[in-house]
């Protein structure tokens, strides 16, 4: 697909300037439910093609009367204003569903306002309310970004109206402009269905596979030709597909479920079967697999507004690919207009997520039911991701253990649940996890080993934490943070300084930009006595994270020990401010009063 044309920016839904009502009819603000920490709300960019510096320009505003009549107030006594500001607010928080719904309340006191409308179209399209996008469309038809975006809406809102007529002369109405080209030609054969001219719904794709059209074009036919009863033709276009890795990637649950309706259950379990290997599972085999083992019957043939839903799919699935995570999230929430379902879901909560839309993103991540587990605990995963990022660490924990629940024999969601214990200092949890029989396994990742081996080190257990990193070391033996993390450990508790030192060495010369390397580096040559090199060393990991409490802490003993006093001082004193761990904040304190009266050895984080 072609994005040249498009630059999508995230900052406030604020393309577009409202002219206010006068001051003496405002309402109070109308408050809508509040989020914990603000998000950054989208803000499209425009440039144009052959014209990167143009600007839309925006339709003149009717000038405010003096006297409003009739008064731009709700029946609730919310005016205008009131909701036009919350709205913002909203929108600036992340709320997005919330944002439009107050622009849209706002627009509706003030049809006259252009500006307004284009507002909130904007917000509308992303929050996914499509009949407002299509009710306000007319608000932005001198911006051909956005007019495309309505007519698409206008398309996707006729067919899930049942009105595939209306959805097929707007679809071969003028040419969609960039970057909707695509997308609309994925849509052409489902709409053509809907709209009843199967010969063009049916006509053979002519976009070589080698193009990532033609797997969707291709999928779309076979779909449609089974709904025609052309069984035959439709297993043709099915083993085409198949015989291409992506096609079989995406469309192998398909097939299965074509085989499911023509009663051959064993090929389709065979099929689903397949799908669930390699490197990129399909969740929906899983259910599928289920389904059939259970006995129960056979899924329905798709609908035209269902087989819509995945061409729209596959259209956020390409944009997101190019890094366009908007726009994809855009599609997404029109493919859900058309066919409700958890995968789609997952996927917007994951567009919205790498577009910086945190609260949406959890809104959509939160969404997502239990049906089936692997959706579900992917979810979960990213909801549990999401408030760990924003210091939510207890809720965090608790999506991770909804996602443990949920799918217990996933590796990968073990030790995101170890992970969180270890974060939470609950350490007996945590190995409790990483000792499972499905984590604890002979072909167990050396991720694995290095996450029990901090875990026992940092429950005392000390021999057994050296066994496990020693195993994680010999797996991934240029590994940077495992040689500096036995290195530390080694040259810390002075077991073995020489041999920890030479991994350390390793580390920094595998990764010299990290802080926490140069610091174990600084403090190998401190635990050496080489005070000067240490001094050194430490000055440029501080100069590289001037805010962690542990590098300050070990140039200040190397200052003492260079005779730098003072310095040494205040660099303990600076280890005060950074909030260290009480066990640091005691040994700082008994410097600051004593000195160093011997060797020191600090406690440190990993």
């Amino acid at each position: 697909m072609r994005h040249s044309s498009l630059r999508l920016l995230l900052s406030g839904c604020a393309l577009l300037a409202f002219a206010a009502p006068a001051a003496a009819q405002e309402a109070p603000v109308a408050k809508p439910a509040a989020e914990p920490a603000p998000a950054r709300a989208p803000l499209i960019v425009i440039e144009p093609e052959g014209a990167p510096d143009a600007v839309p320009v925006e339709p003149a505003a009717p000038p405010i009367p003096a006297v409003w009549s009739p008064a731009p107030f709700a029946a609730d006594g919310q005016s205008a204003y009131g909701l036009y500001l919350s709205g913002r607010v909203a929108s600036l928080r992340g709320q997005q569903a919330a944002g439009a719904d107050l622009l849209t309340r706002s627009q509706a006191l003030t049809p006259e306002q252009p500006q307004l409308g284009g507002e909130a179209f904007l917000a509308s399209l992303f929050s996914g309310d499509i009949d407002a996008v299509v009710r306000l469309a007319p608000f932005v038809d001198d911006t051909p970004l956005f007019a495309g975006a309505g007519r698409l809406a206008r398309v996707v809102q006729d067919l899930r109206d049942g009105d595939g007529g209306a959805a097929l002369a707007q679809l071969r109405g003028e040419p969609f402009p960039e970057p909707y080209g695509p997308v609309s030609a994925y849509l052409r054969p489902a709409v053509a269905a809907a709209g009843g001219d199967w010969d063009a719904a049916l006509r053979p794709v002519e976009t070589p596979t080698t193009e990532t059209g033609g797997l969707v074009l291709r999928d779309q036919r076979a779909q449609l030709l089974e709904s025609r009863r052309r069984y035959a033709e439709a297993e043709a276009e099915y083993q085409a597909l198949l015989a291409i890795p992506d096609g079989a990637r995406l469309f192998r649950v398909h097939y299965g479920a074509f085989l499911e309706r023509r009663g051959r259950r064993d090929d389709a379990l065979a099929v689903y079967a397949a799908a669930l290997t390699g490197d990129k599972p399909d969740p929906r085999a899983l259910v599928a697999g289920r389904r059939i083992r259970d006995g129960a019957r056979a899924p329905a043939a798709p609908t035209t507004a269902e087989i819509a839903a995945d061409a729209l799919t596959f259209a956020a699935i390409e944009t997101s690919q190019v890094n366009v995570h908007e726009l994809s999230a855009i599609y997404l929430h029109l493919a859900a207009a058309l066919h409700p379902d958890d995968t789609v879901t997952l996927r917007l909560a994951e567009s919205l997520n790498e577009a910086n839309q945190d609260s949406a993103a959890r809104a959509a991540f939160a969404r997502v039911g239990p049906a089936n587990p692997i959706v579900y605990a992917s979810a979960q995963v990213g909801l549990g991701l999401s408030l760990e990022e924003e210091g939510r660490r207890d809720e965090a924990l608790a999506a991770f253990i909804r996602a443990d629940d949920a799918a217990p024999d996933q590796v990968v969601v073990s030790r995101l649940l170890a992970n969180q214990y270890f974060n939470l200092e609950r350490y007996s949890e945590a190995l409790a996890i990483l000792d499972r029989p499905t984590v604890n396994t002979a072909d167990q990742s050396a991720d694995v080993r290095f996450d029990r081996g901090r875990t026992l080190q940092q429950l005392g257990r000390i021999e057994e934490a050296e066994a496990e990193l020693w195993s994680a070391l010999q797996m991934a033996p240029n590994e940077p943070v495992l040689l500096n993390h036995l290195g530390y450990l080694w040259v810390d508790s002075g077991r073995r300084v020489e041999q920890g030192a030479e991994l350390i060495a390793r580390a920094f010369a595998a990764d010299p930009r990290n802080a926490n390397i140069q610091d174990s580096l600084g403090w190998a040559q401190y635990r050496r006595g080489q005070y000067g090199e240490a001094v050194e060393t430490l000055e440029q990991a501080v100069a590289k994270q001037p805010a962690n409490a542990e590098i300050n802490d070990h140039l200040g003993d190397a200052y003492w020990q260079v005779g730098r006093r003072r310095e040494a001082g205040w660099q303990w004193n600076r280890v005060l401010t950074l909030e260290p761990e009480p066990e640091r904040r005691a040994e700082v304190e008994q410097k600051l009063t004593d000195g160093l009266t011997g060797p020191v050895l600090s406690g440190g984080q990993f």
